[in-house]
């Protein structure tokens, strides 16, 4: 008597074996794919708590560690920047600069960069960082 009411019990546990393989799943493409999405030169950005800023008319300027200039991903001398960037302005008067310089660039070579910007008649600069790790956690 006491084994026919064990084998007519109902199981009501929660089967989450199927739940896990979808997570994992959804997990293994994020990380197979989301090396694939990255953008730009591979640079180490400094970080910084500030916020993003909105996608405009923009160009984007990157500073390698060993003083390479790139506009967008062209390589570009340093000689022809002031010239481009100021075919730039003429272009898109309202033109914002972004600058992305990894974080082991020589002050120098940053400062000589902005100088450039600044003489070629943009005043719209900004600085490009990673979020910090207390921006990343939330704290």
């Amino acid at each position: 008597m006491n084994a026919d009411r064990r084998s007519s019990h109902i199981i009501r546990e929660v089967n989450i074996i199927p739940l896990l393989d979808l997570v994992l799943t959804v997990l293994f493409f994020y990380m197979v794919v989301s090396p694939m999405m990255s953008r730009g030169l591979d640079v180490n950005l400094p970080t910084s708590v500030a916020n993003t800023v909105k996608q405009e008319d923009r160009v984007v300027l990157t500073v390698t560690r060993a003083q390479e200039v790139f506009i967008e991903k062209e390589r570009i001398n340093i000689k022809k920047l002031e010239g481009v960037l100021e075919n730039l302005k003429k272009q898109k008067p309202r033109i914002n600069v972004y600058l992305r310089a990894d974080r082991n660039t020589p002050y120098g070579a940053v400062v000589q960069v902005m100088d450039i910007v600044k003489r070629a008649g943009i005043d719209r600069l900004g600085m490009v960082t990673e979020p910090s790790s207390r921006e990343k956690t939330g704290k």
